[in-house]
C-alpha cells in the first residue's frame, strides 16, 4: 500500500510541476478537446482519428469511431487496431507528463473481452499505475460508448531512454 501511495504522490507531483512548465505535447491535445485529432507529433494518431475527451492527472480519455479500415474479416474491430490504440494512447499519456526523455514500449499485454462493430464509438482510457525512475506502467481500457461493456484491458510498461524528446517542429496536420 505504501508503494502505491508513493506512486500516486509521484504522479501528482509530476503533474503539478508540469503545469508550471509549458508542455507543447500536452498543449496540442488540450487545443483539440472534443475534436477529432488533426494535429499530432504522431502521424499514426491522426490515422486513428480519436476525439480527445479528457486529459487528467496521468490519464487520457479518447473516443474512436470504428471505421471500415479498422475491422477484421469478421466485421469487428481488429485486435491489432486495439493494440495500436493502446500503444498510441499510452505514449500520449506519458508525453503529457512533460518528462524530458523519450520513453519506449517494453511490452503491452492485452485481454480482449468483447467485440465492437463497424461505426461503433468506443472509448479508450489510460491511467498511470506506477511511475518509477526508469519504468512507467500504464493501464488501458477500451469500453463501448455507454461504458456498460469492457471490450479490452491492457497494461503497458515503458522504459526511459537516454534520448531527449525533440523540440516540437510543426506537428503533422491534416486538412
Amino acid at each position: 500500500m505504501k508503494n502505491q501511495n508513493e506512486s500516486k504522490q509521484n504522479i501528482n507531483n509530476l503533474v503539478q510541476s508540469s503545469m508550471k512548465t509549458p508542455n507543447p505535447y500536452k498543449e496540442i491535445l488540450l487545443n483539440q478537446i472534443n475534436q477529432v485529432v488533426t494535429e499530432s507529433p504522431s502521424a499514426f494518431m491522426i490515422w486513428l482519428r480519436p476525439v480527445v475527451k479528457e486529459i487528467g492527472e496521468g490519464s487520457l480519455i479518447f473516443d474512436f469511431t470504428v471505421s471500415p479500415i479498422m475491422i477484421n474479416p469478421g466485421g469487428t474491430l481488429h485486435g491489432g487496431v486495439i493494440s495500436a490504440m493502446m500503444d498510441d494512447m499510452v505514449g500520449a499519456t506519458i508525453l503529457c507528463l512533460g518528462k524530458a526523455n523519450l520513453y519506449v514500449t517494453i511490452n503491452n499485454v492485452i485481454d480482449y473481452m468483447a467485440p465492437a462493430k463497424l461505426d461503433e464509438v468506443v472509448t479508450g482510457r489510460t491511467k498511470i499505475i506506477k511511475l518509477g525512475q526508469q519504468i512507467i506502467n500504464v493501464q488501458f481500457e477500451l469500453w463501448n460508448m455507454n461504458k456498460k461493456r469492457l471490450l479490452a484491458r491492457g497494461y503497458s510498461n515503458n522504459m526511459k531512454t537516454e534520448f531527449l524528446l525533440p523540440k516540437l517542429s510543426p506537428p503533422v496536420k491534416t486538412e
